[in-house]
C-alpha cells in the first residue's frame, strides 16, 4: 500500500511540474481514463459506471484539484468573511437530498480518486465546488442577511459572450455555435478542461469544463444525441429558491439523458431553483434547428428557428424575466458590457450574415470594437472579447460592478459547427479569444490593489486554436 501511495505521489508531482511549466505532456492513464495537456488545455477522458469514472476523474485531475482547493480555502474567506467549510456544509444541507444516486456515486468517486493521489478531499467538497457559482453568487447574497450588520442583497455576476446561427445565416446552412467565458481570472484560469464523458448509461458528452466538475459550468458541449449547447448568464438576476434543484445537476441530467431539445427544456425546468440563470443557446444539428431558451425562476421563454441567429450578451430579452426577476440588467446601456455587446454582436451578425463559418466565428469572438467610444482595437469591458484588466472604468454607471482594472474578462474561445458536432469535436483556444497574453506578475506589480491575489493568479500566455475530439488519443495522434 505504501509503495502504491508513493507511486501516486510521484506521478502527482510530475504532473504538477508539467502543469506549472506549461509543457505538453504525454498521456497519463488510470483504468479506462486518461489525460494529457495541449496548448493550455487539460484533456480528460473518463468512462464506465458512476463511481468508476469518478475515480478516474479525481485521480487524474489531482494536480488541478490541489490548486482549486488551495484557492477555495484562501479566497472564499477573503471574499466573504466565511471559511470554505461553511459553504461546504451549506451545500450538503441544501443539495444532498436532490443529488441523483448516479451523480452522488460519481462525486464520491472523484473525491476517492483525488485522495488516492494524495489530496485530502471529501465528496462534500466536490459537491460544493460543483455548485460554487450558485453558492457564492445566488445563495450567499440572500443568506448573508443573517450574518452582516448592514444587510445588502447583491446581484450575481454575469459571464460570457455567445451566438448560434443556422440556415441562411451561415455559409453552408448548418449550425455554427461560438462562446467565450468571462470570469474573475483567479477562477477563470481553472476553465481549461476538455472533458470527454462516456457513461455506462445515457449519452456521451464532450464539453469544456473544470477539474472536479460533473457538468460543463462554462456550458459549451455536444452530445451523441445530436445536441449542441452553450449559454450566457442573465445579469442582474435576483431570484433563488433554495428548496429546489441546483442548475449543475439539472443540466447534467439534460446533457446525459435528453434525446431532443424538448426533453432538454423539460429537464431544465423540472424543480428549477433559479440558480445560475441563463439564456441557453441550443441546437439539434441533425434537424438543422437552433433555439434560445431563457430560463429564470418563475418565467421562461423559448424561441426556435431553422434560419437565422441568436446572440447571448448577459441580458434577458424576455420582458417578464428582465423586469420582474432582474434589476439593472444593462440591457441597452452601451457603457456596460451587456449593452455594448448586444450592439456589437448584432452588428457582426449582420455584417457576416450568410458567411458565418468556423473561421468567421473565431474572428467574432476576438472582436475588440468598443461601440460606446466608437473605437476599433480598444479591448475593454464592453468588447466581445472582454478585458476588465485593461479598463479604467471611467464610464461606470453602477458602482457595484467590477472595479477599475479588475483582473477579469475573457479566458477562452470555443467554436463548433454541424460537421464538427457530428464528429463530437470543437475548436478551442485557452487564455483569451484573441490570443492576448496575460502576465500575472507584471499586472500585480502595476495594480497593487489586487496584490492579495499573488500566488493565486496565474499568467496565461498566448495560445493557438486547437481542435479536440471525443476519444482523442493524445497530442498529434
Amino acid at each position: 500500500m505504501k509503495i502504491k501511495m508513493l507511486k501516486a505521489a510521484v506521478m502527482l508531482a510530475c504532473l504538477l511540474f508539467a502543469a506549472s511549466a506549461g509543457a505538453a505532456t504525454k498521456v497519463v492513464r488510470y483504468g479506462k481514463g486518461y489525460r494529457f495537456q495541449q496548448n493550455g488545455w487539460v484533456y480528460l477522458h473518463i468512462e464506465g459506471k458512476p463511481y468508476e469514472r469518478g475515480f478516474q476523474h479525481g485521480y487524474l485531475a489531482a494536480p488541478e484539484l490541489k490548486e482549486v482547493m488551495r484557492s477555495l480555502e484562501f479566497l472564499t474567506y477573503f471574499d466573504t468573511g466565511k471559511h470554505w467549510s461553511f459553504f461546504r456544509d451549506a451545500a450538503e444541507k441544501l443539495w444532498a437530498r436532490f443529488v441523483d444516486p448516479e451523480y452522488l456515486e460519481e462525486m464520491k468517486g472523484i473525491a476517492a480518486g483525488a485522495r488516492k493521489a494524495g489530496l485530502n478531499l471529501t465528496w462534500q467538497d466536490i459537491l460544493a465546488w460543483n455548485g460554487h457559482e450558485e453558492l457564492t453568487d445566488y445563495w450567499w447574497p440572500q443568506a448573508m442577511v443573517k450574518y452582516r450588520y448592514l444587510p445588502r442583497i447583491t446581484a450575481p455576476k454575469d459571464h460570457c459572450s455567445g451566438f448560434i446561427a443556422v440556415g441562411k445565416a451561415t455559409a453552408d446552412g448548418g449550425v455554427v455555435m461560438a462562446h467565450n467565458s468571462w470570469d474573475n481570472f483567479e477562477w477563470g484560469q481553472f476553465m481549461n478542461y476538455i472533458l470527454d464523458i462516456k457513461p455506462e448509461r445515457g449519452h456521451r458528452m464532450f464539453m469544456q469544463s473544470l477539474p472536479g466538475y460533473i457538468d460543463s459550468m462554462t456550458d459549451f458541449f455536444v452530445t451523441d444525441a445530436g445536441l449542441m449547447g452553450t449559454e450566457t448568464t442573465i445579469g442582474g438576476f435576483s431570484m433563488y429558491d433554495p428548496n429546489e434543484v441546483p442548475e449543475f445537476l439539472r443540466v447534467r441530467r439534460a446533457m446525459q439523458y435528453a434525446d431532443n431539445l424538448d426533453q432538454f427544456i423539460r429537464l431544465m425546468r423540472k424543480k428549477n431553483n433559479g440558480g445560475y440563470a441563463n439564456s441557453w443557446l441550443l441546437a439539434d444539428y441533425r434537424r438543422g434547428e437552433i433555439m434560445r431558451f431563457e430560463l429564470g425562476l418563475k418565467f421562461s421563454n423559448v424561441q426556435r428557428t431553422k434560419s437565422g441567429y441568436f446572440i447571448g450578451f448577459n441580458a434577458p430579452l424576455d420582458p417578464r424575466i428582465r423586469n420582474l426577476e432582474c434589476s439593472d440588467t444593462g440591457y441597452a446601456d452601451i457603457r456596460r458590457h451587456q449593452g455594448g455587446r448586444q450592439v456589437r454582436l448584432t452588428q457582426l451578425m449582420r455584417k457576416y450574415y450568410g458567411k458565418i463559418d468556423v473561421e468567421i466565428a473565431k474572428k467574432i469572438l476576438a472582436d475588440h470594437y468598443d461601440v460606446y467610444l466608437n473605437k476599433p482595437n480598444h479591448p475593454c469591458s464592453r468588447t466581445v472579447d472582454g478585458h476588465y484588466e485593461l479598463d479604467d472604468r471611467r464610464f461606470m454607471s453602477d458602482p457595484s460592478r467590477p472595479k477599475p482594472y479588475r483582473p477579469r474578462g475573457t479566458v477562452d474561445g470555443k467554436v463548433m459547427d454541424s460537421k464538427l458536432a457530428k464528429a463530437m469535436s470543437f475548436w478551442a483556444r485557452f487564455g483569451n479569444s484573441s490570443g492576448m497574453p496575460f502576465d500575472a506578475e507584471k499586472f500585480l506589480a502595476e495594480h497593487i490593489q489586487w496584490e492579495y491575489l499573488k500566488g493565486y493568479l496565474k499568467s496565461r500566455p498566448s495560445q493557438p486554436w486547437t481542435l479536440f475530439r471525443a476519444g482523442q488519443p493524445g497530442p498529434g495522434k
